[in-house]
């Protein structure tokens, strides 16, 4: 599958984005799906994950309670409703997907086959 992520921007603290990440191919819903980031001179982390079944969800601790992933299996689509944002969430944010990630792995970068180009966001105080 090829994905493709978009919304990233320029917010102030305190502001909300909406990043998207669509997917070619017609059995995107037999995909789980993640996003991770990777901030300048830092390692990629973990952001969130939905399992392809839909009700598995994870998202990194730093993460939880202010983003939130979801999908819509006939639009091909995976989203991340980012709110709250803050200076320290700037970051290329890349979605991955791959279908035989299992539920205890949602969080690891190596389950995951496929990866898309990444969005820029970017985050003032």
């Amino acid at each position: 599958v090829q994905l493709q992520a978009s919304g990233g921007g320029l917010v102030q603290a305190g502001g909300s984005l909406r990043l998207s990440c669509a997917a070619s191919g017609r059995t995107f819903s037999r995909y789980s799906v993640a996003w991770f980031r990777q901030a300048p001179g830092k390692d990629r982390i973990f952001v969130a994950a939905i399992h392809r079944n839909g009700p598995g969800r994870d998202y990194g601790d730093s993460m939880k309670g202010r983003f939130t992933i979801s999908r819509d299996n006939a639009k091909n689509a995976v989203y991340l409703q980012m709110n709250s944002l803050a200076p320290e969430d700037t970051a290329v944010y890349y979605c991955a997907a791959d279908p035989s990630v299992i539920r205890s792995n949602l969080a690891s970068q190596n389950a995951y086959g496929s990866w898309g180009q990444g969005t820029q966001v970017t985050v003032s105080s």
